[in-house]
C-alpha cells in the first residue's frame, strides 16, 4: 500500500480525487470542515473511503504524504499553512488527475466567458465524434473521470484557485479569455498576483503546444510583452487576423490555422453579442488545433444552445422580460450583461463583494438602468456607487422580495436583469441556487 493521501473538502472535486487515489493504491482519507452532501457521503461509503465532516483531524492530515485541497479553501487557511511549512505537497484535484492520464487537454481560463467557451468547445468536439470529457469548474470531477472513464481529450474550465494548486500539469491548448479584477480578496488586493495566477495556464508548455488568447485585452497584451512565451501563439480579437488566430472582417469571423482558413458570418453564430463573438472565436481556434473539419465547426457554432444562468432569457410577464444572469459574479460580467440589453433595465445586483470597483459600470447604469434592486446582506457599496445614477435604488433581503420589487418597478417593454456582479454565498448556496430561486419567483408572479 502506498502512503496516505489526505483530501481537504468533500465536494465533487474532493470525492473524485479520493476515488482516483484509492484506485492508484493509496490509503485515502477525506476531511471537510463543513457538511458533506448526502450524495457524496453515499459514494465515499460505497467505495469504503474514510471521511469526517465538521472538523479536521489535524494530526492525521499532517501525517499525509500528499494533500489534495478543494479550490474553495484559501492558501491562508491555518492547516494549509502548517502543511506547507512542514513541506507536505498541497495540490489541486486537476493536478492530481493530470498525473494519471496522457489524454490531450484544452484548458480554458479567464475572468469571464470561460464556462460558455468551455461548453461550446466541448459541444464542437463531441458533435465531431471525438471521445471527449468535460471537467474542471463544469461537468464531473476531472480526477473521477481519469479514474473511471477513458477519454482521449478533456476540455477543462480552470479558475485561478485551481491553477494556484497546479505545478507539473500541462495544457496542450491553453485558452486565456480575458483578465479583469476578480477575487482580489484572495490575492491580497494585488492585481498582479491575480494576473500571475491566470498565467499559470501556460506553465510547462513547450513549442509544441498552443496558447489561444484575446488580443484585445490590454492586461494580457501587456503581460505577454513582459514574458517569454514558448507555445505557438494564436490570438483572437475583433480586428482583422493578420496571421494565425482569429479576427473579424466584413461581419464574418475568420480563423487562420496551419494554412487553413475558416470563415462564417457573425449573424449565423448561435451566441450573439460582442462577448460571445470572442467565446466563439476561442472555441473555434481550439477546435481547429484538434483538426475539426470546417463544416462540423460551422454547424456546432450555429446550433449551440448556451449556458444556464448566463444571460438566460427566461420569461416574459406582462410584457416585462426577465433575464437570469446569476453567473455574473464580477463587475466585468455585469458590464457585458448591461451592454447586451437594449431596453430600460431594472437591475438586481449585490451579494458578497470581492473588492469590486463599480466605476466602470456607472456610464452604462446612467444610460440604461431605471432602478436597482440590491440583493445582499450589505448593500452600502452599491448605494454609494449608483445612488446618483438612478432614480430608484431599493434593498431586498430575499429573492422573493427582490423579484417582487423589480416587477413593481418595471413597466411593459422593460427588462428585469439579475446580474449580481458579486458572489452568492451570503444568501444562497451558489450562483446556480441563486439563479434557480430567481426563476422560481418569476414563475410565481
Amino acid at each position: 500500500m502506498k502512503g496516505l493521501v489526505a483530501i481537504l473538502g468533500g465536494g465533487e472535486s474532493g470525492v473524485g480525487a479520493a476515488i482516483l487515489a484509492q484506485k492508484k493504491g493509496y490509503e485515502v482519507f477525506v476531511s471537510d470542515l463543513g457538511k458533506i452532501k448526502e450524495k457524496y457521503k453515499d459514494v465515499l461509503s460505497n467505495y469504503k473511503i474514510g471521511f469526517e465532516e465538521g472538523y479536521h483531524s489535524e494530526e492525521k492530515i499532517l501525517g499525509a504524504e500528499l494533500v489534495v485541497k478543494s479550490p474553495g479553501i484559501p492558501e491562508t487557511a491555518p492547516l494549509v499553512k502548517q502543511l506547507k511549512e512542514q513541506g507536505t505537497p498541497v495540490i489541486s484535484e486537476i493536478e492530481f488527475g493530470g498525473r494519471f492520464t496522457s489524454a490531450k487537454t484544452i484548458c480554458i481560463t479567464g475572468s469571464n466567458g470561460k464556462t460558455t467557451t468551455t461548453l461550446l468547445t466541448y459541444h464542437i468536439l463531441q458533435k465531431a465524434g471525438l471521445n471527449v470529457g468535460l471537467a474542471g469548474n463544469v461537468g464531473k470531477s476531472f480526477a473521477w473521470q481519469v479514474a473511471e472513464e477513458n477519454f482521449d481529450v478533456y476540455v477543462i474550465e480552470l479558475s485561478s484557485f485551481q491553477l494556484d494548486g497546479m505545478y507539473e500539469f500541462k495544457a496542450d491548448v491553453a485558452v486565456l479569455m480575458n483578465i479583469t479584477p476578480d477575487h482580489l480578496d484572495r490575492y491580497g488586493y494585488d492585481m498582479q498576483n491575480y494576473i500571475d495566477s491566470k498565467f499559470r495556464i501556460l506553465q510547462n508548455q513547450s513549442a509544441n503546444d498552443y496558447f489561444v488568447y484575446c488580443a484585445d485585452d490590454e492586461v494580457i497584451q501587456k503581460e505577454i510583452n513582459k514574458r517569454e512565451i514558448k507555445p505557438v501563439q494564436l490570438p483572437f480579437g475583433l480586428g482583422e487576423a493578420a496571421g494565425p488566430g482569429a479576427g473579424v472582417r466584413d461581419n464574418r469571423i475568420i480563423i487562420n490555422f496551419n494554412q487553413n482558413q475558416f470563415s462564417m458570418s457573425i449573424l449565423d453564430l448561435s451566441l450573439q453579442g460582442k462577448h460571445n463573438t470572442y467565446n466563439s472565436m476561442a472555441a473555434g481556434i481550439a477546435s481547429m488545433v484538434l483538426k475539426i473539419r470546417d463544416e462540423q465547426l460551422r454547424e456546432s457554432l450555429s446550433d449551440f444552445t448556451g449556458v444556464e444562468h448566463r444571460l438566460e432569457r427566461f420569461l416574459k410577464v406582462h410584457g416585462i422580460e426577465f433575464i437570469n444572469d446569476s453567473k455574473a459574479t464580477n463587475v466585468n460580467s455585469s458590464w457585458y450583461a448591461l451592454e447586451s440589453v437594449h431596453k430600460p433595465v431594472i437591475w438586481i445586483a449585490g451579494g458578497v463583494d470581492k473588492g469590486n470597483d463599480y466605476t466602470m459600470l456607472q456610464g452604462l447604469v446612467t444610460n440604461k438602468v431605471k432602478a436597482i434592486v440590491c440583493l445582499g446582506k450589505n448593500n452600502a457599496k452599491l448605494h454609494e456607487a449608483f445612488g446618483d445614477c438612478v432614480a430608484d435604488i431599493v434593498d431586498a433581503s430575499s429573492m422573493e422580495e427582490a423579484v417582487k420589487a423589480a416587477y413593481y418597478l418595471a413597466r411593459n417593454g422593460d427588462t428585469v436583469l439579475l446580474s449580481p456582479a458579486c458572489a452568492s454565498f451570503d444568501l444562497f448556496e451558489n450562483y446556480e441556487d441563486r439563479g434557480n430561486q430567481f426563476k422560481k419567483e418569476v414563475r410565481n408572479l
